[in-house]
């Protein structure tokens, strides 16, 4: 892996070498203001059309950036017209006082931006990602993995199923990261996470992507742990025209997309719309899949004080998944055997008993439109208020297997393959499975069922914006969000067999003695496993106080609210619904920033808050099959502070943060053995700790030649021992240290102390770094390689193979230090060619994702305590995808 870094920094400095005679240059000086009131403009962006040279104006608005000679200067503010201006001066040039005209079309964009920070003045961690970024380092990359060069960032395709990628900040997972579309929250409401198969579709409307670490600028009412991503769509044209694309990559893969604009029309109206297609065979053998993307923007100006916009976008996919970690040894073997997959290797992946590819319970179906009304009030000169309305209807399902003998459609066991049904070229033999089914005396020993989890979720967000003084802006707003999911598994393949048995009817309490429909035949259609709704309700209020000068910005803010969670139960219990569980959230927070000079500026903060537990995984001890409550949920508490440090040249650009996150009163769920009816321990109380450096830098020697350099080290670990945690069996029912069935919270009821302090959090990289180089050769050519390194990164450890040794007189779970990961260097490169086909624009991309075919492990399970071992023989492992490409065109009319 060293080699490889060698030759990347030979590249980066044969390509800087080479650019040693400097182009004829510009340095372009102005203030830009507000056409209205000539105040400031903080944070506008100020670039150069057709590269990604670039700056932001400073707290008095104003900026230096160098240009080429008879290139053209482009200026861009939230809300406001752009500003171009084409430079044909050399040396020096004043262009004075730049006047921005507000822009009716961009108006809503207002309402978001009370979650965006700007450089140098907001007190927050943060990095902005544009456009162009995007679309040249995307190429076959999925959404979340365009931000792997950021601090503190660990991107994953986990599995390599489409869509199946993960992301953590500082070490936090995705229900402790914030996630917003244009301001509007997207987590989800019963467990925190994100599915990012939902929003595929994004990197066809994102404008910008900011990533803010640790306690961020976001107004919402219920703030995240580990920080946000606010990702900003397209915004209205004020000219007309539109777009075609087209791209291919490896394995088959194929997109195509248009946009077409309005324009504004006459009478103040304008809309944008977009489309996508994208499909494949998947990297991941057995992973085809196929999405859309849809995006409309529709504005219209109401009088001189009022605007309207309607934006609503979805990606409705269909892919298949991965969910089986092998051995290091086994994937070293599958190279050799069967069909040769090696890391691409699906333990699922198979045939029927007519050749037809089959993927048993691999398959995810999903579609989750967001639709937000907004709208936007200039009450007077100093006020203004900004509300949007939003709803997000999903419609989808996974699959599941059901059956006496469901086991069988697993793909492997203890990282091993099963081979019950295993062809001799190593894939899944579904036809044999279906024969069986079929001569089955009790009907199909394994058939499959959809998993259906729809939901309806209506919000609200409104902010009250008033500028006290000339210094001094309140913010006050509300954030309300409600929420109702509906689960159900449904028969969807019998597989051969006449009908089903569902073993799960046994253990539904209320219908213990009736047999007759415990042993009840099921069809295509009938339910089985679960069904039940829940309801979440989530209420809050916030406030923040800005004041601003020269050089002095601080911010002081608070938020309040109240979660609701009740469940309605079809299938354990008779129609039953729970108590209306009802929780208290607050959080408050500030920060200062300092502008030394022009140049170097500090900043701090500092928050705590008080966070409601979720419904899954918190308030109810299993949310899938049981009303009952956990008698120790509690709100998690966050203390968070950090300090950070900036610089800002038209050369050089550097921040350097250091932060400290506390995190206690956690739940976490375990399951106890590796059986798939296994008991599982609910521990609560437990405390982890966040700390680390991160730097990021941005070097401009030459006109045309861009340096980006990241390095971050964190150390994150749980910190706390004699975490209690009580046993529970699958359907919420507690157990004692002999499985029996008793009163929750009894004194017979199974209880262990885990100690786990010291442990290091798992499958995030504690270092990371990364050194890009990106140069345009010539007008309009650009290229560019990143190189990237990942270190210190822990498997996740298994209590189960811990908990052997525990003992209902010695009760305790001594978890040990699990497997450290072997580092990684993988290396990207990217090129792009800008042009005309008659008078219309064009650009051509092509794409190389690890460019050296580097083998690395992204996930890891130690399963070390079986036999002592803690490394790597012990592990279940997935590898990262190997050398991947993507090539492409878009056209511009």
């Amino acid at each position: 892996m060293r080699r490889h870094l060698i030759h990347f920094l030979l590249v980066a400095i044969l390509t800087v070498c080479s650019a040693a005679t400097a182009f004829a240059q510009t340095t372009v000086k102005g203030q830009v203001v507000d056409a209205e009131t000539g105040e400031p403009l903080i944070g506008a962006a100020v670039t150069v059309a057709g590269t990604t040279q670039g700056s932001v104006t400073d707290l008095d608005g104003n900026f230096t950036q160098t240009v080429g000679h008879n290139e053209t200067l482009v200026i861009k503010y939230l809300g406001y017209k752009e500003f171009q201006k084409r430079i044909t001066q050399t040396g020096t040039v004043n262009l004075g006082v730049i006047k921005m005209a507000v822009d009716a079309v961009a108006l809503s964009d207002v309402t978001i931006t009370s979650s965006i920070a700007v450089a140098r003045k907001t007190p927050v961690a943060v990095s902005t990602i544009d456009p162009v970024f995007i679309e040249d380092k995307l190429g076959n990359q999925e959404f979340p993995e365009i931000l792997k060069s950021t601090p503190s960032v660990t991107a994953s395709k986990v599995g390599g199923g489409y869509g199946d990628s993960e992301i953590s900040l500082r070490g936090f997972a995705s229900a402790n990261v914030a996630v917003m579309i244009n301001g509007v929250p997207m987590n989800d409401m019963e467990w925190g996470g994100i599915y990012w198969s939902n929003w595929q579709g994004l990197s066809d409307v994102t404008r910008s992507m900011q990533v803010q670490r640790g306690i961020g600028a976001s107004k919402l009412s219920s703030p995240s742990v580990g920080g946000s991503i606010n990702v900003l769509t397209n915004s209205l044209e004020a000219k007309r025209g539109g777009g075609v694309y087209y791209g291919m990559g490896n394995d088959g893969r194929n997109k195509i997309s248009f946009n077409v604009s309005s324009g504004m029309t006459d009478k103040g109206w304008a809309f944008s719309i977009l489309g996508s297609k994208d499909w494949g065979d998947g990297y991941i053998y057995g992973t085809p899949y196929e999405s859309y993307s849809w995006f409309v923007n529709i504005a219209k100006r109401i009088g001189d004080n009022h605007s309207i916009s309607l934006i609503a976008t979805g990606a409705p996919q269909n892919h298949y998944k991965r969910y089986d970690r092998l051995t290091i040894a086994e994937w070293e073997r599958q190279k050799k055997v069967g069909i040769g997959a090696g890391y691409r290797y699906n333990a699922t992946y198979g045939f029927d008993d007519t050749g037809r590819e089959y993927y048993g319970t691999n398959r995810n179906y999903y579609h989750k439109p967001q639709i937000s009304l907004n709208h936007i009030w200039d009450i007077n000169y100093k006020s203004s208020l900004s509300s949007t309305i939003y709803t997000s209807i999903g419609d989808g399902y996974g699959y599941r297997g059901v059956g006496s003998s469901s086991s069988l459609l697993y793909g492997s066991t203890n990282g091993l393959p099963n081979n019950t049904y295993r062809r001799d070229d190593g894939t899944f033999d579904y036809g044999a499975l279906k024969q069986d089914n079929a001569n089955a005396a009790n009907g199909s020993l394994a058939a499959i069922a959809k998993n259906k989890n729809n939901h309806v979720w209506v919000g609200l967000l409104s902010t009250y914006n008033n500028k006290l003084t000339n210094n001094l802006d309140l913010q006050v707003g509300i954030d309300l969000r409600y929420y109702k999911g509906m689960h159900k598994e449904e028969i969807s393949d019998l597989m051969g067999g006449a009908y089903v048995i569902d073993p799960d009817r046994k253990k539904v309490p209320y219908r213990k003695d009736d047999i007759a429909w415990q042993q009840q035949r099921l069809y295509i259609g009938d339910v089985a496993y679960r069904n039940f709704d829940s309801f979440i309700g989530q209420y809050g209020v916030f406030g923040q106080l800005e004041y601003s000068n020269d050089k002095l910005s601080a911010v002081v803010s608070a938020n309040a609210n109240v979660t609701t969670n009740q469940r309605y139960e079809h299938f354990y219990a008779d129609n039953e619904k729970s108590g209306v569980v009802s929780k208290l959230g607050f959080g408050v927070k500030g920060g200062i920033n300092y502008n030394i000079t022009e140049h170097h500026n500090v900043f701090a903060n500092i928050g705590y808050f008080s966070r409601t537990p979720y419904y899954s995984g918190g308030i109810f001890l299993n949310s899938q099959t049981s009303n009952a409550l956990n008698p120790d949920s509690r709100n998690e508490k966050v203390l968070s502070y950090e300090l950070g440090y900036g610089y800002v040249s038209s050369v050089l650009n550097v921040n350097l943060n250091l932060y400290r996150t506390a995190w206690n009163d956690r739940s976490i769920q375990k399951t106890l053995t590796s059986a798939q009816e296994s008991p599982y321990l609910i521990m609560n109380g437990v405390g982890a700790l966040h700390q680390g450096i991160e730097l990021e830098l941005l070097y401009k020697p030459i006109r045309g030649l861009f340096i980006t350099g990241m390095f971050s080290i964190g150390d994150w670990t749980w910190s706390k021992n004699g975490v209690t945690g009580r046993v529970y069996d699958k359907n919420g029912q507690a157990m004692d240290y002999k499985n029996n069935i008793v009163a929750i919270g009894s004194p017979e009821q199974a209880v262990y102390k885990t100690n786990m302090k010291g442990i290091k959090v798992s499958n995030s990289e504690q270092t990371t770094a990364a050194l890009g180089v990106n140069y345009e050769l010539m007008k309009g050519l650009r290229l560019g390689v990143d190189g990237r390194f990942s270190g210190r990164q822990y498997a996740d450890y298994d209590i189960a193979s811990q908990a052997i040794a525990a003992t209902e007189k010695n009760p305790v779970i001594d978890l040990v230090q699990p497997w450290r990961i072997p580092s990684a260097y993988t290396f990207d490169a990217n090129i792009s060619y800008s042009f005309k086909i008659g008078k219309v624009d064009a650009v051509w991309r092509a794409n190389c994702n690890n460019l050296f075919n580097e083998a690395y492990i992204t996930r890891a399970l130690d399963n070390g305590a079986k036999t002592g071992g803690h490394d790597w023989n012990d592990a279940t492992v997935f590898y990262g995808f190997g050398r991947t490409w993507m090539m492409s065109m878009r056209v511009k009319f």
